[in-house]
């Protein structure tokens, strides 16, 4: 297991649930570009290869032409419009995706500087089982997760109660 310093609380929960699920040494493709995520799965042993930053909803090529046993998508279907068409392209058996869980006392995020980074999605847990379960996919495990920040208020306060994050491990059907 990585023993660095887990730069967020979600690579901490996110890495323990894809040690569970995924053997290391697993071929994974990662969508999305390279991060530091990706960095912690390598140094844990995983073969990682990133997408390039092309769309998603529209260039299914690098995922049509990959041979990786797993899919791991962390916080990357939320900005799509259509995950469902990634969804049921890829050819890996396995999956292994995270998404941010839609808070009644939050808006779906939006960035003020980047026009791309933007949340088109944030799902209640029964949205995005629907969805996989739709595309082809069968849920083996899920969790859930908290994500609190250190700020004053009530918001604040929430989100050490409320769970922010749902991590899914699923099969191709």
């Amino acid at each position: 297991m990585y023993e660095g310093k887990f730069p967020h609380k979600r690579y901490k929960h996110t890495l323990e649930f894809l040690n569970t699920n995924i053997p290391s040494q697993s071929h994974i493709l990662d969508l999305g570009v390279k991060n530091p995520f990706s960095e912690i799965m390598q140094k844990d042993g995983y073969k990682v290869e990133n997408t390039t930053g092309e769309d998603l909803d529209e260039d299914f090529l690098v995922v049509k032409q990959s041979n990786a046993e797993v899919v791991t998508a962390f916080e990357i279907f939320e900005h799509l419009v259509s995950p469902y068409n990634i969804l049921k392209t890829i050819k890996a058996k396995h999956l292994v995706a995270s998404v941010p869980l839609n808070l009644w006392f939050a808006k779906a995020y939006r960035s003020k500087t980047d026009k791309w980074d933007r949340h088109y999605h944030e799902f209640e847990d029964w949205q995005f089982d629907w969805l996989l379960e739709k595309a082809g996919w069968q849920i083996q495990q899920r969790a859930k997760f908290t994500n609190p920040v250190n700020k004053i208020g009530f918001r604040p306060i929430l989100r050490y109660f409320t769970p922010r994050y749902y991590l899914v491990y699923a099969i191709r059907k």
